[in-house]
């Protein structure tokens, strides 16, 4: 387990490919590795690896399967390339973030960058099966950063992060551009809260949600609730993420 508060950033130094899996040299600054064991867990971008070996006291080994390669952003990593990295949780560390497994959920993207004074701000495009765990002040995890979700739009699948120096300066998100790609971890109590309302739903109400559908569909009936304040995009939006 992890806390998704990033400790530093670590750089790809060497690569090497056999067939079904990919050896990736890490180098980290200095004291990083101090007392960590062979087979001891290191957030590598929000994903869990092993660490497989020791090559002096600033580099380490980390084996990643192909499935790994492909659900998530160390398929594209490349010499040189800069992550976020955390060592596992101790027991009773604080936990300034939220409890992250290291598991990845997908992929997102940036899908813009703002640069308010002394603020970093990253919009986030989701894929439309993920958007529904997103909530305005939500936990989601962030290429193995705990952040809080600042805005979401569900219907048009994005969400924003505020990012303050401290941040920037711990992370790698200050190199992040428009259409990088990112990991993404979605906090597990929400995950499971929402799963279980829509199961909910699905047992009591799933032979008329096409019915409710189309009933939002009509003009007169959009406009009616509309008067009445209720927002029928995002009940439609809602409808469509299920």
């Amino acid at each position: 387990m992890f806390t998704g508060i990033v400790q530093s950033i670590a750089q790809v130094v060497a690569i090497d490919d056999r067939p079904g899996l990919r050896t990736f040299t890490l180098e980290f600054p200095p004291g990083f590795l101090d007392g960590q064991e062979i087979g001891a867990s290191v957030a590598c971008d929000g994903c869990c690896l092993t660490v497989t070996r020791h090559q002096g006291p600033q580099r380490a080994d980390f084996d990643v399967m192909q499935q790994s390669l492909n659900l998530t952003t160390l398929g594209g990593l490349q010499v040189g390339s800069r992550i976020n990295v955390e060592r596992a949780a101790r027991d009773g560390v604080e936990i300034g973030g939220h409890p992250i497994s290291g598991h990845i959920d997908c992929q997102a993207r940036v899908a813009s960058v703002r640069r308010p004074e002394n603020n970093h701000v990253l919009r986030i495009a989701v894929p439309p099966a993920w958007m529904r765990y997103v909530f305005p002040k939500g936990y989601i995890a962030v290429n193995g950063a705990s952040l809080t979700v600042a805005e979401a739009d569900r219907s048009a699948g994005w969400f924003e992060v505020w990012l303050i120096p401290e941040t920037l300066r711990q992370t790698t998100f200050g190199d992040k551009a428009e259409g990088d790609a990112l990991n993404l971890e979605i906090e597990r109590g929400t995950q499971v809260m929402v799963d279980t309302v829509r199961d909910t739903i699905d047992e009591r109400l799933g032979p008329l949600l096409p019915a409710l559908a189309a009933l939002l569909a009509e003009p007169d009936i959009a406009a009616r609730l509309q008067a009445r304040g209720i927002d029928v995009a995002a009940a439609t939006a809602t409808l469509q993420l299920r």
